[in-house]
């Protein structure tokens, strides 16, 4: 396997890092970026990050140049997004749309509406968020209740979605609807464009763990959707589905240079604390780093596929569900070197790193339920990988004589 890298992909890797030198708002690759006590705050920050991008055209990579993007493959994709990760640069605030609702546009979107949305999704002009997920039907999305009813014009939403990120500063949202009750499981099925700013459309943020408030619950209440907002034929959002979800869950270069920034940082810790005295703790952490680097295996191969202009597949399911393990893994070893620290909250005295450790440990938490639990994954791998037959649901017992 020759893993070096094209000339035009040397090349690309040292413009986007030389913009980055130029534009970052804080010293490249140096600590973490700045968290904002307001997550409104953040939003409106990350919108401007977002347009100075997207003016260089370093957002939608692989989008083809029509629409804003560069026309690039994957392999562009990931080096510019291995190189954002590396200089610690602020995440896209806007990368629902440009992650999952884009592609899906550009995949499956009529010309009208590509042009009616895309630009505004690279500039962060309008956010997005994934109306997926319900209190029923979360892994399991073709469980979905919420209601399209057919009307005059379009269809009236009513269900209640939950999870939905940044939903609270969503313009638009993907949503899947039952426009069939009386289909199949997988069929009947519609995905649907919602106007967040409707009648009819609430949200109410939940608190996780660490305190912040970028999950919601979405509750939707006779709401009017317009015909020209259907993406792909009726009763047929189970197939555009699959294409979001395996854009969701393939490649994920942020997370293997972040938890590589992770890893060298708790490595100086553990060296400066005298961890590494410690024989036990010198094994995990030298666990953590083949871990990191199976990681970046798994990430290339991914890549290899895309190149060859395969989809994603279901073999993205193996990659979400080695990350989202081994990111819990290397949090607890974190902990473990922290020691006696690990407790503390933010800003107490004598907690290395301010209490960054210990919120990047709860948000982590939750990596082997978001984009599909790990369960769901695993059951995936076996029946559309490798072909194992689904298990028939064990007879009711036989009471009585």
């Amino acid at each position: 396997m020759d893993l070096s890298p094209a000339p035009a992909e040397v090349h690309l890797r040292a413009d986007i890092r030389s913009w980055l030198y130029e534009h970052l708002p804080w010293e490249y690759g140096q600590g973490l970026p700045p968290r904002f006590d307001d997550l409104a705050d953040e939003v409106t920050f990350g919108r401007r990050w977002q347009a100075s991008l997207a003016a260089d055209r370093w957002v939608g990579v692989t989008w083809p140049e029509a629409y804003g993007g560069r026309g690039g493959g994957p392999t562009e994709h990931f080096i510019v997004q291995e190189e954002l990760a590396r200089a610690r640069a602020p995440e896209m605030v806007g990368r629902i749309g440009i992650n999952l609702a884009g592609p899906t546009l550009l995949a499956h979107g009529t010309e009208e509406q590509k042009a009616r949305w895309l630009p505004g999704i690279l500039t962060a002009d309008s956010l997005w968020c994934q109306l997926f997920s319900e209190p029923g039907a979360g892994s399991d999305l073709a469980g979905v209740t919420t209601r399209a009813t057919a009307v005059e014009g379009g269809w009236v939403l009513d269900g209640q979605k939950v999870w939905t990120s940044y939903a609270q500063f969503a313009d638009w949202g993907v949503c899947l609807a039952r426009s069939d009750p009386e289909a199949e499981k997988h069929r009947g099925i519609s995905y649907l464009v919602v106007d967040m700013h409707a009648p009819g459309v609430e949200v109410r943020p939940l608190v996780q763990l660490t305190g912040e408030a970028e999950f919601n619950e979405v509750f939707l209440s006779g709401v009017f959707v317009p015909a020209d907002q259907l993406i792909g034929p009726e009763h047929e959002g189970w197939g555009v589905a699959n294409a979001t979800l395996s854009h969701e869950r393939g490649t994920n270069p942020r997370q293997l240079v972040i938890h590589v920034q992770l890893l060298e940082e708790i490595l100086r810790l553990a060296a400066a604390t005298g961890a590494l005295d410690d024989v036990r703790l010198r094994q995990r952490l030298a666990q953590a780093y083949v871990e990191v680097k199976i990681f970046q295996l798994h990430n290339l191969r991914s890549i290899s596929r895309l190149s060859k202009d395969q989809d994603p597949g279901p073999e993205g399911s193996a990659l979400k569900l080695y990350w989202s393990e081994m990111s819990k893994r290397f949090h607890d070893t974190a902990m473990a070197v922290l020691g006696d620290a690990s407790p503390l909250g933010r800003g107490a005295d004598g907690n290395p790193g301010g209490g960054e450790w210990q919120r990047s440990w709860l948000y982590y938490q939750a990596s082997s339920v978001w984009a599909g639990t790990n369960e769901i994954q695993r059951t995936i791998l076996g029946e559309r990988v490798l072909g194992l037959p689904r298990p028939e649901r064990a007879a009711p017992a036989r009471t009585g004589v």
